[in-house]
């Protein structure tokens, strides 16, 4: 276990900095069971910053195995009206939701993809509403990961549980500046570098990314008013809260029905506890038209299938090659961290905070600015040190944005 000081300094940031815990506020936190002691120092120091109440969501990953090899299918896709409620009467109390993320990337790779696809999609559809409060920014939330047995011997293969949970967290504490003398100063001074990249790109006003790479040569078109984002970000009662930690990452919304051309994928994607690997996707018209994986072509099949909206993007993401988290030369097998490595692309839903009064826009009005819905939202790594990236301004002109997996904008921080 890693020592008590450092997990301390790990719960105060994802208090302070992750959600922003506010006095008399309730906490919901969704972790793992095998994470009880750090999520026991997560409830203490949320009510000593005056929490109202901390309400925690267990999950296991056996007993999940179980339910997935074993319940009826009716069950795997039956969500009680009781749990949308519970979610639901948080959210509409301003709960701040922190998930602590550790899931054994390997977990359901004997189970029937169809079966987690019918049960992922029951799971969306019945959270629908709760979910327009984090993706409108409706409430403070934030992911953090912390290490498990088999999420750690996955990325240390040939070490022993303790020994690869130690390097896990070494390299966590590192990537996520916990090891730094002032953990919240530092997330201040990183906040501030993403805030003025994401501020050089607003101004450029682009109207299409071009992306080349091996295997990959294709065009986003970015919606007139699209915004640019990045770290921090605002509820709509203007408190600030950090969504992912770690971020290294800048985001927009491509338009949906504008996406042509080959994209190849750099990095594994774990999706419903299977792996999908080594995978391609031609896009014409913003929709996937067809696709292909070396590793789980089922599930990414079954992931397309979810409905129309997952055949088309929701989300471009610009992550230069010299991020901590690639220079780490790991593998994470989980999205948090994988997708702050690399350049990336989401399939599914996009942020309605991605485009200029968006998150006051009727279903009709996003589709009509380009905006895509889904009841999923999928993020999968293309970046690599071999891509460029041109920005086309809208007088024309075409201007390098990325250049061998770096940024090539004068004032970006490189």
């Amino acid at each position: 276990m890693a020592e008590q000081q450092m997990l301390e300094k790990y719960a105060e940031l994802a208090l302070k900095t992750g959600v922003n815990l506010k006095d008399n506020q309730v906490l919901m936190i969704n972790s793992s069971i095998e994470g009880v002691d750090f999520t026991r120092i997560l409830v203490k120091k949320a009510y000593e910053l005056g929490a109202k109440d901390v309400v925690i969501n267990w999950q296991d990953d056996e007993i999940a195995l179980e339910r997935y090899l074993h319940a009826s299918e009716e069950a795997l896709t039956t969500v009680p009206q009781w749990l949308v409620d519970k979610y639901l009467h948080y959210a509409e109390d301003d709960v701040a939701l922190l998930s602590v993320r550790s899931t054994n990337p390997d977990l359901l790779k004997d189970v029937d993809p169809g079966r987690v696809a019918k049960a992922t999609k029951a799971s969306a559809e019945a959270m629908k509403g709760f979910r327009k409060y984090t993706m409108n920014d409706k409430i403070a939330w934030s992911i953090i990961s912390i290490p498990t047995n088999d999420w750690a011997m996955k990325i240390f293969p040939g070490k022993d549980a303790e020994t690869a949970k130690e390097l896990l967290w070494e390299q966590i504490f590192n990537i996520v500046r916990v090891n730094t003398d002032d953990p919240i100063k530092a997330w201040e001074d990183h906040n501030s570098t993403l805030k003025a990249a994401h501020k050089i790109l607003n101004d450029k006003k682009y109207t299409s990314l071009k992306f080349t790479a091996p295997g990959t040569e294709i065009t986003f078109g970015l919606p007139k008013g699209h915004i640019w984002k990045g770290g921090g970000a605002y509820t709509e009662k203007s408190h600030h809260f950090n969504p992912n930690m770690p971020t290294e990452e800048v985001f927009t919304m491509p338009d949906k029905y504008h996406v042509d051309g080959v994209v190849s994928s750099t990095k594994p994607l774990i999706y419903g506890g299977n792996m999908i690997d080594n995978f391609k996707l031609t896009f014409k018209d913003g929709k996937v038209v067809d696709f292909e994986a070396e590793t789980g072509y089922d599930t990414l099949k079954h992931l397309l299938d979810t409905d129309e909206g997952a055949k088309r993007l929701g989300e471009v993401a610009l992550v230069p090659h010299h991020s901590p988290i690639s220079q780490s030369g790991l593998i994470f097998y989980n999205t948090l961290y994988d997708e702050n490595a690399s350049c990336h692309i989401a399939l599914g839903k996009a942020y309605p905070t991605n485009i200029e009064g968006g998150a006051k826009m009727s279903d009709e009005e996003l589709d009509a600015h380009g905006v895509n819905d889904s009841l999923t939202h999928v993020d999968f790594m293309i970046g690599s040190a071999e891509l460029d990236i041109d920005g086309v301004l809208e007088n024309g002109e075409t201007e390098a944005v990325f250049r061998k997996g770096e940024w090539a904008l004068p004032g970006m921080n490189n």
